[in-house]
């Protein structure tokens, strides 16, 4: 690396990426069984411990303890292991001098009688953590003279039922019947033309992809299936309750109204919980699907549907509804907080008209209240002149007694404006004071 510069620490990493998940060099003629397992999204380490077991018993080096993907040589078959968000895809290759056989005829019946799987040991099989989604024997012929009809092919997979076409830029033929036969595996034949070995394991690595992803996008349609009454009387319940708001005019019904809202709301954000991740995952799934396919670069084979012709008229469908459901789940939830929003706004405009009307209230009492204080104060002056003018009068009586010449009568009668008009600027003073300080408050907060 030149002098100075420092390497990101991603960069070797993001750069790995890229090589990340190798295609595997095959030849015809060549046997291969894939296997995917859906084991959950914390299942990683547990599936590559078992990877890990299956090198060390037949002495070949294990996965790193990050590795989501391991290609490993084990003498009686080869091993190809790739770890996905929710599953783990086994793949096991064998040639004719692993099967010790190398059937050239590919509308012999017995063509998936020998399988890939005959080397891996059943106890390692049964210890698989996940449940068995996809299984798929795949036969890679040579056929470099002529290909088979569609009446061979249809005797190999026992039905007439299955897709065909030429991939590769006609470097090869495939054939597929997407099901699941009495061994409880599919098939999948490929004649191998003239692929060479990256474009063989290309070709089968997107076939086997095909098949996963085929399998794992469906796991939405249950789902769809299973919440789609479910929305139907949802759907029916809030028009329902649409129909009640228009005609609600008392504040208790509303509040019911906006509870049994809230509630259908709930139970809608609950199946969104439960669905949203699956139909997220198909849409991912399809799309890659679909890649697969235009991957192929197919061209017709003579009396057979292309796979993209049969995936689109059973797995598009499919996918359409599980697209709808979703839609619908979207449509719906933001229907019900459309209508609980309204309904709550008109529960608040007539909390505050009723507020306004207890605040119009509350300041008219306070007003006469206020009345009420201004005649008791002017009373309060009246009353408390009256006693201070009556002191003033004995004090002007005692003085006379005791031989001052003065009118006590005369005195006291001149006292009285005097007397109420220092009350009544008291009082004015006193008022104005806290109203000063009233309003100091008012300006402060």
């Amino acid at each position: 690396m030149p002098s100075g510069l420092r390497d990101h620490p991603l960069r070797h990493e993001l750069s790995e990426e890229l090589h990340a998940r190798p295609f595997a060099r095959l030849r015809a003629p060549l046997r291969a069984t894939h296997l995917a397992l859906l084991s959950g999204e914390d299942a990683a380490a547990a599936d590559r411990a078992q990877v890990a077991a299956l090198c060390e018993e037949f002495g070949a080096p294990p996965p790193a303890d990050t590795d989501t993907h391991h290609m490993a040589d084990l003498g009686a078959f080869q091993l190809k292991w790739e770890r996905h968000t929710e599953f783990s895809s086994y793949t096991f290759f064998t040639g004719p001098d692993d099967t010790g056989a190398a059937d050239t005829k590919p509308n012999a019946k017995d063509v998936f009688e020998i399988q890939a799987l005959a080397g891996v040991p059943r106890k390692w099989l049964q210890s698989l953590a996940g449940e068995l989604l996809v299984g798929v024997h795949l036969s890679l012929t040579p056929n470099t003279q002529s290909l088979p009809d569609a009446e061979g092919v249809a005797r190999a997979f026992g039905t007439d039922n299955l897709a065909g076409c030429m991939a590769a830029g006609e470097a090869a033929a495939v054939f597929v019947d997407f099901r699941i036969h009495g061994d409880g595996f599919g098939r999948i034949l490929v004649c191998d033309r003239h692929l060479k070995p990256r474009q063989a394991g290309r070709l089968v690595q997107r076939l086997f992809e095909i098949e996963t992803y085929r399998a794992i996008a469906l796991l939405a349609l249950p789902v769809a299936r299973r919440y789609g009454r479910d929305l139907t009387l949802a759907g029916d319940s809030l028009s329902e309750m649409t129909g009640r708001m228009a005609a609600m005019e008392g504040l208790e019904d509303e509040r019911r109204l906006l509870a049994e809202l809230t509630d259908h709301s709930a139970k809608v954000e609950r199946i969104a919980a439960d669905a949203s991740y699956r139909f997220g995952a198909a849409r991912a799934y399809y799309a890659l699907v679909r890649r697969r396919v235009e991957e192929l670069r197919e061209v017709r084979y003579e009396g057979l549907q292309t796979i993209h012709g049969f995936l689109e008229r059973r797995l598009a469908p499919a996918m359409r509804t599980c697209e709808a459901t979703a839609e619908r789940l979207d449509t719906l939830s933001g229907r019900l907080s459309r209508a609980a929003d309204l309904l709550r706004t008109r529960v608040d405009v007539k909390l505050e008209s009723q507020n306004s009307a207890l605040m119009h209230a509350m300041d008219r009492r306070a007003r006469l209240q206020l009345r009420l204080q201004q005649t008791v104060e002017g009373l309060s002056v009246v009353a408390i002149s009256y006693y201070l003018v009556g002191l003033v009068s004995y004090a002007l009586k005692a003085g006379k007694s005791a031989g001052l010449p003065i009118n006590p009568e005369l005195l006291t009668g001149l006292s009285i404006p005097f007397v109420t008009g220092v009350l009544a600027l008291g009082v004015w003073r006193l008022r104005r004071g806290v109203k000063r300080e009233e309003d100091n408050l008012a300006r402060n907060r």
